[in-house]
């Protein structure tokens, strides 16, 4: 699994670097779409991996995509080698617009540096790097293929120590933060080229396939030449309801669930789905993550569904709790029918559908799980959503309207994540 990891990267690289190659001479432009990058899952941590590229000379780099992370942040070794770095000053526009950014704390170095505290969210491990910039370069789209690559002089990230990179996907160098503050990703992009205030991620559902992140309005349009940005519906992003004081800031996404309903049966128990936290967006976690009440009201009625079925339960397969036989019962001339899962949002015409291919994990020949965790008593959030749920289906945040945009699986329009055409033209 690795080594087909490494030459998916390998292959995606290569490609990148022949378009990189043309940023070394192109200005700043203002594309009149989107930015475009591919999305890899990494076989053993389950993260998502993007390709940048940075720095004099461009270098491309692996980065783990983090949909809350507050920044870019990349590993400042020995390894870090380029003629147009430069730390922020502080003091500066730079780290006024740091500072000015709630949790993301600015101090000083003795040499008046700009300090910021990049986090790996994965690891929940939080390390001091100095504030920089360097030349960033990423390509742009018309929305059905990438065009030429842009280039931006000065873009802000943090450094970080090689320590924190630990728990990342192999040969990642930091994390791509994409959350809503003002030095994250989306917002310096779309300040930097005068663009609408837009991503769109679609995650891939396995490691042989590469799924794609756009930043920047629509067209997206996937093999067969469809445009998936017009299969939207969309739900409010609300602010962080766990915040523990009026002046904590929060980078992550998050939207109210109403109900949970399973073969149109609702979930008892969650209340509202505001109580303890609504539900948060997450590429941390690579599952679904339920409160315990919520999580014993889910799989019990999820389980009488099944087992009306007449289904064999098997044992668990860690971290996954249900888990069933894919053997067809007695008698039965195909496998079962595994239930739909609704999330129902500002109102019950409003609901993000969860079929199969994102319920069900399939864990070897014989056995498949229920995709959803048990998040503790203790969970912050009463729902995190996570990466599985989230696969082919493309997810478009706009910070503009404050609102998410979503298509369910996008299986049932005979189209995938992986239907961008990175290479050529319909």
């Amino acid at each position: 699994m690795a080594s087909s990891f490494q030459h998916h990267l390998f292959s995606l690289i290569f490609l990148s670097l022949t378009s990189f190659s043309i940023s070394q001479t192109t200005p700043i432009i203002h594309p009149d779409i989107a930015l475009v990058l591919p999305l890899i899952k990494h076989a053993s941590t389950l993260q998502y991996v993007t390709i940048i590229s940075q720095r004099t000379p461009l270098v491309p780099l692996n980065v783990t995509v983090d949909l809350g992370g507050q920044f870019l942040w990349l590993c400042c070794g020995s390894r870090y080698i380029s003629s147009s770095y430069r730390p922020a000053r502080c003091g500066s526009t730079q780290c006024s617009l740091a500072h000015g950014a709630g949790r993301v704390r600015s101090k000083c170095n003795n040499n008046g540096t700009c300090i910021l505290l990049p986090e790996n969210e994965f690891t929940s491990k939080v390390s001091a790097g100095d504030l920089s910039e360097d030349v960033l370069s990423l390509q742009s789209t018309d929305g059905l293929n990438p065009k030429n690559a842009v280039t931006i002089p000065r873009f802000l990230f943090s450094c970080a120590p090689e320590s924190l990179l630990r728990g990342l996907a192999g040969g990642a160098e930091g994390v791509a933060g994409l959350g809503h503050g003002g030095i994250g990703m989306p917002t310096l992009l779309s300040t930097a080229l005068n663009f609408t205030r837009k991503f769109a991620v679609c995650l891939p559902p396995s490691t042989a396939t590469t799924g794609v992140l756009f930043f920047g309005d629509g067209p997206y349009v996937f093999f067969p030449g469809i445009d998936v940005s017009k299969l939207l519906t969309f739900t409010p992003l609300i602010k962080n309801p766990t915040r523990v004081y009026a002046t904590e800031k929060s980078y992550e996404y998050f939207i109210r669930v109403k109900s949970i309903l399973i073969n149109g049966k609702q979930v008892s128990n969650n209340g509202n789905g505001n109580g303890i936290g609504g539900a948060k967006i997450s590429t941390v976690s690579p599952y679904t993550l339920l409160e315990t009440s919520i999580y014993n009201s889910f799989t019990n009625l999820f389980l009488k569904e099944m087992m009306a079925q007449n289904v064999t339960r098997v044992s668990p397969v860690p971290p996954l709790g249900v888990c069933f036989s894919r053997k067809p019962p007695a008698g039965a001339l195909s496998w079962l029918a595994i239930p739909v899962i609704d999330l129902v949002l500002q109102n019950e015409k409003v609901f993000w559908r969860i079929f199969e291919t994102n319920s069900m994990v399939v864990m070897g020949d014989d056995v498949v799980c229920l995709g959803f965790l048990d998040g503790g008593v203790n969970q912050r959030t009463a729902i995190v959503i996570g990466g599985f749920q989230l696969e082919d289906n493309l997810l478009q945040f706009d910070l503009e309207s404050s609102r998410l945009g979503f298509t369910s699986s996008l299986l049932l329009r005979e189209t995938t994540c992986a239907n961008f055409n990175f290479t050529s033209s319909f």
